[in-house]
């Protein structure tokens, strides 16, 4: 998983297993990454495809993975960040069923891994504001992690 920068929470998530389907929790409000509801949205993205870079300025982004595999950097390079500068790395799946908090200011990039559907579902804090994002797209190389980078 690499270190964790300030502002990522990973909270392992119950799945309860059932034999005519299986319940799977993403949150719960007094939990650690609950900040407020604002909206909640599924997205996907297909095997090989890489979604970012995107920081948030105000939306806390709590994100689970109920279906396929999904890998996320994170980088920081907020200037009064005692993590300034690093990379922290997961790849969150139902095998790996945990909950993905990462608060206003951190950038973010994510990658399909599985051949099926891979989606994630997102319990924002706030409603979705075009005007509080930022985008940097992977291909201009400003934020350099190899792994992202060579994805293409």
């Amino acid at each position: 998983m690499g270190t964790i920068i300030e502002g990522i929470t990973v909270t392992k998530l119950k799945i309860i297993a059932s034999v005519p389907g299986d319940v799977m929790h993403a949150m719960k409000t007094g939990e650690p990454g609950f900040s407020g509801f604002g909206e909640a949205y599924f997205s996907t993205i297909k095997k090989g495809v890489v979604k970012g870079w995107k920081r948030h300025s105000a939306m806390t982004l709590n994100i689970v993975v109920p279906s396929g595999i999904i890998r996320f950097v994170i980088y920081d390079d907020r200037q009064h960040s005692s993590t300034k500068n690093k990379y922290f790395e997961i790849t969150l799946s139902p095998t790996n069923y945990h909950r993905l908090t990462v608060q206003p200011g951190l950038w973010m990039a994510f990658e399909g891994i599985d051949e099926g559907l891979n989606m994630l579902l997102n319990i924002g804090s706030i409603k979705h504001d075009p005007q509080e994002a930022e985008n940097c797209p992977v291909e201009s190389g400003k934020i350099k992690y190899p792994r992202i980078q060579n994805a293409f």
